[in-house]
């Protein structure tokens, strides 16, 4: 049983009528364009530059002067934030810790992980309370620092959210202290108050 060809070029039969199918196809010679020296641009890169999007098809080289690790992308120091870290856990200056290192040189990323561990560690999983201890860190930050340039400090945001937020590292460590030793009235209440100044 023969079928009549659709386009022409080909003979559609059925496998049941004919014996052996044999046949040949004739293409003619493609060639490719590519590479950076073509000379005739193809259909799609003449349609985008007809229409004011040759600008899509254009390729930055990458100089590997210009490319930097993400640490330091995003301005992130990892020892200067563990120095930090140190000095506001133990405030000494007789182990030589710096106390005003936190005001002078204030970092963003120390502050935040400080206050994304206490927010995991105070909700117990709760994730939509995360975004409010983020909240009230950084609009609290705002109100202190809106109310020292009132009274006529000379602070900066990144030194009130930086201090703010590693002022938190205290209420992280005794956390888990209070965990284990909650059973234990006297001895809990004795850790949840401040020591005198």
């Amino acid at each position: 049983m023969q079928f009549s060809p659709t386009n022409g070029d080909f003979t559609f039969v059925s496998s049941t009528d004919a014996e052996e199918l044999s046949g040949t196809i004739d293409a003619p010679d493609i060639t490719l364009n590519m590479g950076p020296d073509s000379t005739r641009d193809t259909y799609p890169t003449t349609f985008l530059k007809q229409r004011g999007y040759g600008w899509l098809l254009e390729v930055e080289e990458e100089d590997s002067e210009d490319t930097k690790p993400l640490l330091e992308e995003l301005d992130i120091d990892l020892k200067d934030i563990y120095y930090k870290i140190r000095c506001v856990l133990m405030p000494m200056p007789s182990l030589g810790f710096n106390r005003q290192v936190v005001r002078d040189n204030p970092d963003f990323w120390g502050p935040l992980a400080v206050v994304l561990l206490f927010s995991m560690i105070s909700i117990y999983g709760q994730f939509r309370v995360v975004s409010w201890i983020i909240t009230i860190w950084i609009f609290g930050s705002l109100t202190i620092f809106l109310l020292a340039r009132v009274l006529g400090g000379e602070v900066s945001y990144g030194q009130v959210l930086g201090v703010i937020g590693y002022s938190l590292l205290p209420l992280i460590v005794i956390a888990p202290l209070l965990l284990v030793i909650g059973g234990f009235e006297v001895v809990s209440t004795l850790i949840k108050v401040p020591p005198p100044l």
